[in-house]
């Protein structure tokens, strides 16, 4: 299972970071676990196969975590050659299909009806949902806003855990133990902590208490990137840490 950091970034412009979007690649399945501003052409930029995503999963509704989906939904009708006829499977937690047809009433009924299958679910927490014969995707609450969740994907050979936006929750650290690789957001530095966002510190706890075997950060809002969120969160968490940037690249499984 092979994860991109697309977009490490959030809703603040940023010359080198695009907003929310890791891509997640596993035989047939193509996975973006968000879909910020900037998604589609970082994708171009870093050589991925776009045009064959399969399943988009959304964390929250903030829309620096879901803004280019319907760019997507666009591309995937107009600049796939030869036409696409494959199904898109769009994913959330409870509301993201209200999410999408109310998207359609601006955008316009292609956005349901794009020339190619596309199917919209709420997916249930703690209920694993199959993603193919051996993948599952599982959602957990966490402390952001009132439908946001972190992300489970699990295959044989590992399991990644994304937090998407959350604060310090140590129900969290217990869903997520055992994490392969836990991809924490880590948004603001320790003089600005907030409950519903994580410090590099926090995100380090964070993977200390789910014994994560490594841990990548991401979300990083301006102030946070003036410190060194990597030894920050490796004063609490002695695993490997990165802090990621747009286009790294990471492998659960495999030698």
């Amino acid at each position: 299972m092979d994860l991109v950091t697309v977009g490490t970034g959030t809703v603040a412009p940023s010359a080198t970071r695009t907003s929310a979007c890791h891509w997640v690649s596993r035989g047939n399945l193509k996975i973006l676990l968000d879909c910020g501003a900037g998604a589609l052409h970082r994708l171009a930029q870093f050589g991925l196969p776009w045009h064959q995503v399969t399943h988009v999963v959304l964390s929250h509704f903030h829309p620096d975590h879901w803004g280019e989906l319907p760019m997507l939904v666009y591309a995937l009708k107009y600049t796939t050659v030869p036409q696409r006829r494959e199904s898109l499977v769009i994913l959330g937690p409870r509301g993201v299909v209200r999410l999408v047809k109310q998207l359609a009433e601006g955008y316009g009924p292609w956005l349901l009806d794009p020339g190619f299958p596309i199917g919209i679910l709420d997916v249930q927490n703690g209920e694993p949902f199959p993603l193919d014969a051996e993948v599952s995707l599982e959602t957990f609450p966490v402390p952001h806003t009132p439908e946001s969740v972190a992300l489970s994907l699990t295959a044989p050979e590992g399991r990644l855990v994304y937090t998407g936006d959350t604060g310090p929750s140590s129900e969290l650290a217990r869903w997520a133990a055992g994490a392969d690789l836990l991809l924490a957001e880590c948004s603001l530095p320790k003089e600005m902590a907030m409950d519903i966002h994580l410090t590099p510190e926090q995100a380090g706890e964070l993977a200390r208490d789910a014994k994560a075997r490594q841990l990548v950060l991401t979300h990083f809002y301006p102030p946070v990137e003036t410190s060194d969120p990597a030894r920050a969160a490796g004063t609490r968490f002695t695993g490997r840490v990165t802090a990621a940037r747009d286009g790294d690249r990471f492998t659960i499984g495999g030698k």
